[in-house]
């Protein structure tokens, strides 16, 4: 069985999970079992626009404010809770939260939901008049714990996910950038050296008039097409890395850019056991917060970062609406490892589906770290080998005529 892990000072605080331990498959009718929503309130998980209050002359946060650090929402997250379980009155606490982040791009926004809630608002409504700051899942959360009165818990798990995502998220960039900046770093040596070193170098056999080892010739060849095309052939990478973007920017390249990403040694089992863990964690939190299992797969959905998952995904919602359970949509999938589906199946049968969620998700947690430092230890000493063959060949194709001119002499 899946143990979860001890939470640490750093996870922001010990949360309380929300009432009720077995979890029932609703009918395809599942979102009559939320509460309708205010009326000022439009779903984020539909397409349309956001409503905008008639009392709000402000421009909407997404004209103003473009980015907003993980671990600045995440604080801010935490400060509501605090000041709303302290007994501060929302209205209050929010005031608070745009005096706390004087100068912050989130001051101005928590001073206009002040104001929207101050009308009459709800804060769930509010917040979805900033989709560039709190998503989809922030709103819906949010708006769930309005209905059930347990906002400040909401908010506390809201906080610890925030964080937990914005570190996982950091241990995968950590992952690729050595790797990537070691690569970029190896490849513009080896062009300074052939475009504007070796060519001086290799002038003074060429005017010696001697047959040269075939190494010299071919880095001889090699060089003097690199001087000779430098404006071509940084013109061409240019166009190259240029094409490449508007084709992974585009839908049928992203998918099949992520579908092939899923492929690739080492960081193909990485990549998936990354969207495991949204999946399982943003899921957990969701149903734990009331919100219905269709109603969360859609949200889920929009959290995953790769789209053929995130196609893959949509499938679940309607295979539970024609009375599959989770766990046997997962396996039909055929996406994800069986210890995902058997690991939810249990928790389905005992009644504390999320808890293994958010058990299963923790348990990746600590795989990913052990296999983001196993790449980084293999990849590391890859790239010296290749740059020490590569600087060897150079070094051997420049000594060997030299070599051969001494014995003539």
């Amino acid at each position: 069985m899946w143990k979860s892990k001890q939470t640490t000072g750093k996870d922001l605080e010990e949360i309380s999970s929300t009432p009720g331990d077995t979890y029932n498959y609703p009918d395809s009718d599942t979102d009559s079992l939320i509460a309708a929503p205010p009326a000022d309130y439009d779903d984020p998980t539909h397409n349309s626009n956001p409503h905008t209050p008639a009392s709000s002359d402000k421009k909407k946060n997404s004209d103003y404010i473009l980015h907003i650090k993980p671990s600045d929402l995440c604080t801010a997250t935490r400060q509501l809770a605090t000041l709303i379980r302290a007994g501060m009155p929302l209205l209050e606490a929010l005031a608070a939260l745009a005096e706390q982040f004087q100068k912050h791009p989130l001051a101005e926004a928590f001073s206009d939901i002040h104001e929207q809630v101050k009308t009459g608002h709800s804060l769930a409504a509010a917040l979805s008049n900033y989709p560039t700051v709190f998503s989809n899942l922030y709103v819906n959360m949010v708006k769930a714990g309005q209905e059930s009165g347990t906002l400040e818990d909401i908010l506390f798990k809201l906080a610890q996910y925030l964080y937990r995502r914005s570190r996982l998220t950091s241990k995968i960039k950590a992952a690729l950038t050595y790797p990537l900046f070691m690569s970029i770093a190896a490849l513009s040596v080896i062009i300074f050296l052939m475009t504007f070193v070796i060519p001086g170098i290799t002038r003074i056999f060429l005017d010696m008039n001697h047959q040269l080892p075939w190494p010299t010739t071919l880095l001889i060849t090699i060089s003097d097409f690199c001087s000779s095309h430098f404006l071509f052939i940084i013109i061409a990478l240019g166009a190259a890395i240029v094409s490449a973007s508007f084709y992974l920017k585009s839908e049928s390249g992203k998918i099949n850019w992520d579908r092939f990403s899923l492929k690739l040694p080492l960081f193909g089992s990485l990549m998936l056991k990354t969207e495991m863990i949204r999946f399982c964690r943003t899921l957990g939190i969701l149903l734990s917060s009331g919100i219905t299992m269709t109603r969360a797969i859609l949200i889920v959905r929009a959290v995953i970062q790769n789209t053929f998952i995130a196609d893959k995904i949509s499938l679940i919602t309607e295979d539970i609406n024609k009375g599959l359970n989770l766990s046997s949509a997962i396996k039909k999938l055929g996406l994800f490892p069986p210890i995902l589906y058997h690991t939810l199946s249990i928790g389905e049968k005992s009644g504390n589906l999320e808890e293994q969620l958010s058990n299963f998700a923790e348990s990746c947690d600590e795989e990913i770290e052990i296999q983001i430092r196993a790449i980084t230890s293999l990849i590391e000493p890859v790239i010296l080998l290749c740059m020490g063959f590569i600087i060897g060949f150079i070094v051997l194709a420049l000594l060997l005529p030299i070599f051969e001119i001494n014995q003539m002499l």
